[in-house]
């Protein structure tokens, strides 16, 4: 699997006026659906080159949260920026209003999502998957699509499945051309929304070891995820949310191992009992 030096615009080479300052900056950012406040004043921020995985209870609003930093959602209160430049609105006569589409795509225009559902066309290969968005959208002429597009499932350790169909790939293989969809457009940020929830548990391994390689690679990622040993190896920072808000934020050490908040160790510890089958070992069940 190729590593993403050879991309000639990565999360390396981007572009910006401070490279100290993160590529995303959320302030209280707040979300409702009807009378439901789902995000519940979010302050996030998120380096180049750093991976920050996002854990909590299912309905707690993280996938939302992911969402709103791709536009995916219109955010009712507070900042999102991207790179400096806010997201989804602009100033007009000293008042907030929605930015047009056109300006919404602009600002995001660095920004990948992989989501839970491969969501490939079933009528084009994994070749043609890749090349769709690069014809359509960055207008590239046939033979260079086709040239990043493979290159970019060679990085996923895909190439040889070009000419395959979805309905010919196993799961991790469709969520690795997803992947290879989104790193495609050379994104400067990466976001997964719990990339291995729909995989049979022996798909996972392969997706989460290109997700690996991306953060070896220094590309800037957001991770929604329920894999805890991923996010102990991989993240430099694990934000734990609960009923809409980020209850605790850290290091993987101190989030993990060193967790003082009652709810987070409830969470945890749930976690954990869920998996104590195989922490102890299969020998120790007897068999079925």
């Amino acid at each position: 699997m190729n590593a993403l030096a050879d991309m000639p615009t990565s999360a390396t080479t981007a572009t910006a006026s401070d490279d100290s300052a993160p590529l995303i900056e959320v302030r209280d950012l707040r979300k409702r659906f009807g009378e439901v406040e789902v995000l519940r004043g979010i302050d996030l921020q998120i380096a180049r080159s750093e991976v920050v995985c996002i854990i909590g209870p299912s309905g707690s609003g993280k996938s939302t949260l992911l969402r709103c930093l791709a536009a995916l959602e219109t955010y009712d209160q507070g900042d999102v920026r991207i790179e400096g430049e806010l997201l989804g609105y602009t100033e007009r006569n000293g008042h907030r209003v929605r930015a047009s589409q056109g300006e919404i795509n602009r600002v995001r225009r660095n920004v990948g999502m992989v989501f839970q559902q491969f969501n490939l066309w079933p009528h084009m290969s994994a070749l043609g998957n890749v090349m769709e968005a690069l014809l359509r959208v960055r207008h590239l002429s046939r033979d260079e699509a086709r040239r990043r597009a493979h290159a970019m499932l060679e990085t996923v350790g895909l190439a040889h499945k070009a000419d395959a169909y979805p309905a010919k790939l196993s799961g991790g293989q469709q969520q690795r051309v997803a992947i290879a969809r989104a790193l495609a457009m050379e994104p400067h940020i990466m976001l997964f929304d719990e990339p291995t929830s729909a995989l049979d548990p022996e798909l996972v391994g392969e997706v989460l070891q290109v997700m690996k390689q991306l953060a070896r690679d220094g590309m800037t990622m957001a991770v929604v995820t329920h894999e805890m040993g991923f996010a102990a190896q991989v993240a430099d920072k694990v934000a734990f949310i609960d009923q809409g808000r980020i209850a605790v934020a850290g290091k993987p050490r101190e989030v993990f191992h060193d967790a003082g908040q009652p709810r987070l160790r409830q969470f945890l510890q749930n976690y954990f009992d869920r998996n104590a089958f195989w922490t102890q070992g299969a020998d120790e069940a007897g068999p079925a």
